[in-house]
């Protein structure tokens, strides 16, 4: 861990700063690129929206209950 990710945990486990308040300042500091390029790396973004299709498991059961 970096000094200064190390130093913003230790802001957050004193009581210094919220949670809130670290995402405030990260967002603020982050353009709209790299926040999508974080909810993309997540998994959070709108790509990974359930699409209503059913999972390959439900497909199976659909196909075949015994399964």
């Amino acid at each position: 861990m970096t000094k200064a990710r190390a130093r913003l945990y230790e802001l957050l486990d004193q009581g210094m700063i919220t949670h809130e308040q670290a995402v405030d300042m990260c967002m603020g500091f982050m353009s709209e690129s790299e926040v999508e390029d974080m909810l993309d790396a997540n998994e959070l973004s709108e790509r990974f929206e359930d699409d209503g299709q059913p999972d390959e498991a439900q497909e199976w059961a659909d196909f075949d209950a015994d399964c």
